[in-house]
């Protein structure tokens, strides 16, 4: 090829990525001209007045700073409830005496912080729990590996179908067992979580080797002995850490569903606001966030060390970030296997 043809050849192919350049542009333009178009009709729509929420602003920083400050701990414990022990000191001394008062509280049938607290991290348990084993079983035949293509969509159907309602809707489906309490919080965290989990599960043993499973099968194990000893045995500590993270969104999930009567902390900070004890609000706020964030804390130092590739588990300042995730309070934001 002559110098001449080898130069045309060039400018050709960078005309060509220059006007896949152009293209590009255009197309993020036209993108970012649609969101943000929808978002003016979307307000517009909705009602949303975006001068109005400016001159409350400072209203609302008034109201925040003079009755959620400072925040009042007195129901920490049934111990300073009872001794009307106020602000940090109730915490202070719900820790004496090895800690008793907080034993008391748990075994007391009055609310308390302390015992909401721990109501809301056994939903959040519990219904992972009673998920784990349904998600285990679709998320295998969900998988084209175990169960023959166009057949497996009919257990990915129904993951899809359970996934694409949110947890705070399911404890309503669930009145005719029972009103929205303890009991059907964790069947509807349960239910949302066999969606989510058995999704997470489905899409770990599509990228699973091949080797393995040939090997298992190559010295005549059963299709059941396949899937165990040749699949699951890959994906197994794989499997502990996806459970643990739904786990995570399961406590935060509990806090939400509390808000609609389930009990545990969403329910105490429902109750006093209601009763206008916003000094006591904030205090509930503020075991929300070390709930939510020791678990995530615990939970991904764990994660970190059985997933596969995964090195370092997530920040202080990761995990305060996810708590600004709206999804993961209502049990949707757990749609990818990217946390």
């Amino acid at each position: 090829m002559s110098s001449e043809s080898a130069d045309t050849v060039i400018r050709e192919k960078l005309q060509g990525l220059d006007r896949l350049r152009r293209l590009r542009y255009v197309l993020w333009f036209v993108v970012v001209a649609a969101v943000l178009g929808i978002t003016y009709w979307g307000m517009g729509f909705v009602g949303f007045q975006a001068y109005v929420v400016a001159d409350r602003f400072p209203q609302m920083y008034d109201f925040i700073a003079q009755g959620f400050f400072p925040p009042d701990f007195q129901s920490f414990t049934v111990y300073t409830k009872e001794r009307e022990i106020t602000g940090l000191r109730a915490i202070a001394a719900s820790f004496r005496d090895g800690g008793a008062p907080i034993i008391d509280s748990l075994q007391s049938s009055r609310l308390s912080l302390v015992k909401a607290s721990l109501v809301t991290l056994l939903l959040g348990f519990m219904g992972t729990v009673i998920a784990f084993p349904f998600a285990l079983i679709l998320g295998v035949l969900g998988s084209e590996r175990v169960t023959p293509f166009p057949f497996n969509f009919l257990f990915r159907g129904t993951l899809s179908a359970i996934r694409a309602i949110p947890a705070i809707v399911w404890i309503f489906l669930y009145i005719p067992i029972g009103a929205p309490s303890q009991m059907t919080a964790v069947l509807a965290i349960g239910t949302d979580s066999i969606g989510n989990l058995g999704r997470l599960f489905t899409d770990d043993l599509e990228e699973i080797d091949e080797g393995p499973i040939e090997a298992i099968r190559s010295t005549g194990a059963s299709s059941t002995q396949t899937v165990s000893f040749g699949m699951l045995s890959q994906v197994s500590r794989s499997f502990i850490a996806w459970t643990l993270y739904i786990l995570e969104i399961n406590t935060r999930i509990a806090i939400s569903l509390g808000v609609v009567g389930a009990g545990g902390l969403g329910l105490m900070i429902k109750n006093s606001q209601n009763l206008f004890q916003f000094q006591q609000t904030a205090a509930g706020l503020i075991m929300v966030f070390v709930v939510v964030l020791g678990i995530e804390l615990i939970s991904s130092r764990i994660r970190a060390r059985l997933r596969p590739g995964e090195h370092s588990g997530k920040s202080l300042v990761e995990a305060v970030r996810d708590l600004f995730d709206p999804g993961k309070w209502l049990g949707v934001g757990n749609r990818s296997k990217n946390d």
